[in-house]
Formats: structure tokens, sequence, C-alpha cells
């Protein structure tokens, strides 16, 4: 099996330290993974330098590998520099380019600082819009975050409340729930994928008298899956949909803004979250937090969500259905 491409994220984060913890917790059980980063840089483990992902897997029980790619200006933990910005980008396009091409099982991205690649004329809100434009299919992307208790997926992401709220409509819902249904059953191999939907407003409007828009845009979006033959229900009120008796009766939860999806998953597991990204050529998955500018460099990061991405990965891609 090919091995995992991971991204070397923002070189100020903790990139480096997350990639070596998960090198050091998989090195004797895999998955294999090469890093895209600077060899140069002090990962604290052994490391190798390699010349092609299909050298990854054999030197991975010994060292991390590492395609070499160098940095304009040397990384300072917490202090990044928008020099590093165009290194950064490269990484990812390069490690698209593999999976794509059959040289990568999938692709892993360590954190990014957004405000950083903004500055050096990135145009895109985050990696979920980037992917889509490097590796999309003809369906939008889309964000599911995942860890064993809970998959969650926001229809409306990287923008203002006001206006994920104001542009939210039936046909976005459905487009949605549409790639979520049909992911889940190619690549986490669900035969009949069950599928929540969350209200918008508090106890799902409460038949309106809350508000009209679980009534207008929720319920329409609903009826329209279950016409389609996808197991969904709602508009479910979102304070009690994710309770440990709520959670087992459905396996992905539609939640319609930013917050609303991942407050819950990152409250249940912070560490041990997943972001993946569905409706793209190739699987990509990532640690569901930043960057921790804070903390980079002290020896505290811990690396548990980018190992469970790893693992992640590799699943998916291990038993992934052509559509």
């Amino acid at each position: 099996m090919h091995a995992l491409a991971l991204t070397m994220g923002e070189p100020a984060g903790i990139g480096a330290e997350i990639s070596a913890g998960a090198w050091r917790e998989l090195a004797a059980t895999g998955p294999a993974f090469f890093l895209i980063d600077d060899a140069r840089r002090d990962f604290g483990v052994p490391v190798t330098r390699i010349g092609s992902p299909a050298e990854a897997p054999a030197a991975f029980a010994r060292a991390l590998p590492i395609l070499h790619r160098p940095l304009p200006v040397v990384a300072v933990p917490g202090r990044p520099d928008v020099a590093n910005a165009p290194a950064v980008i490269a990484a990812i396009e390069e490690a698209v380019a593999l999976a794509r091409a059959g040289e990568a099982a999938a692709v892993v991205t360590n954190p990014i600082q957004k405000s950083v690649l903004t500055a050096a004329g990135f145009l895109h809100p985050g990696h979920t819009e980037f992917l889509g434009e490097l590796a999309g299919t003809d369906v939008p992307p889309v964000m599911m975050l995942a860890c064993p208790q809970l998959r969650v997926v926001p229809v409306t992401v990287h923008e203002a409340l006001s206006r994920a709220i104001a542009r939210l409509t039936p046909d976005m819902i459905v487009a949605t729930a549409r790639i979520v249904a049909h992911e889940l059953t190619t690549r986490f191999a669900i035969a009949r994928p069950r599928l929540a939907v969350a209200g918008l407003n508090p106890h799902a409007g409460e038949a309106g008298t809350m508000g009209r828009e679980d009534i207008d845009i929720v319920a329409p979006a609903v009826a329209r899956l279950r016409a389609a033959g996808i197991d969904a229900r709602g508009p479910l009120p979102p304070d009690t949909m994710f309770t440990a008796l709520a959670r087992p009766t459905y396996d992905a939860a539609i939640c319609l803004y930013h917050d609303q999806a991942l407050i819950p998953i990152k409250t249940l597991d912070m560490a041990g979250g997943v972001n993946v990204t569905l409706g793209l050529s190739i699987i990509r998955t990532s640690p569901d937090h930043g960057t921790a500018l804070d903390i980079a460099g002290q020896g505290r990061a811990d690396p548990a969500s980018l190992i469970a991405a790893l693992r992640l990965a590799a699943d998916i891609s291990g038993r992934t259905q052509d559509p």
C-alpha cells in the first residue's frame, strides 16, 4: 500500500512537533506516511530524506521520511513569517498532485495559519475551499468532522453567522446531505446512512413561534432528501440531538452553521477529532485543531488528533469503493 502524504502546515506552529509525535506512535505499526517539509529542521526524531513517495514505506520503521522542500526563511516557533507562505501552499499542491497520480494513498494536512497565507495573496477561506480547487469533482467540497462518538457536517462554514443564515436555502442543505450520504456509503462502508438534520432556531423553531426558517427552509430540504431515498430526519432541536442517547440513532449530523457542528464534536473529543473533506477526487483528512502558536516549540503539543487523522485516512483508503 502507498504511504500517506502529510503536509508541513504552518512552519511556526506545532506541525513539526505533532508530525514527530505521530511518527513515534506509528513507526512500529503504521500506517506509513511521509512529510513534505524542510528536512533541515529539528524534529527531535530520526529523519531520512526520500527521493519519492515510493521510498517511504521501507524507511518508515526506522526514521520519519521527508520529501525535502527547503523553507525560504528559518521557522521560529510562535512567529509566522509570510515569506514561508509559498512553501506552505506548495506543499499542499504537491501532496494533492501525488495523491491524484496514485503515488500517495491520501493527503493529511497539518494546520495552516490562514492570516499568514492571506497576507501572501492566498484567496481561499481555508484548506477545504483550496482543496476543492485542486482536486474537486462536480460537487462542492464538504467539511465533515469525525470522532468515534459523532460525525458532523456544517452546511455553511467559514463566514459570519449573519451571512450564513441569510443565504441558507433548501438547495444548500440538500446538496450537502446528498454528498454526505454518498460518501458515507462509498468511503465509510455504511450501506444506508442515517442523517439527522439540525434545526436553525431554538427547539427547531417551536412550530414557527421562534422563527419560520425551520418550516420554510429545513423541513422542505428533509422532505426532498427522503423523497430521493435518503434516510434523513429533522429539523431536530439542536440542544438535544447531540446527547448520548441521541447520537447512536444517526450516522452523521447535518448542521446549518460552523459552530453548531464544531462545538459538540470538540467538546466530546478535542484530541481525537478529525476533519475529513468530502466531495474530492482524493482522500483528505486533517487534525481538528489549529496551529497552536502559543505553545509551539515547547514540547506540549498533543499529536492525538493527527494520529487519528492518519489512521482514518488509511482506513478510508483501504475500503473506498469507486463511485
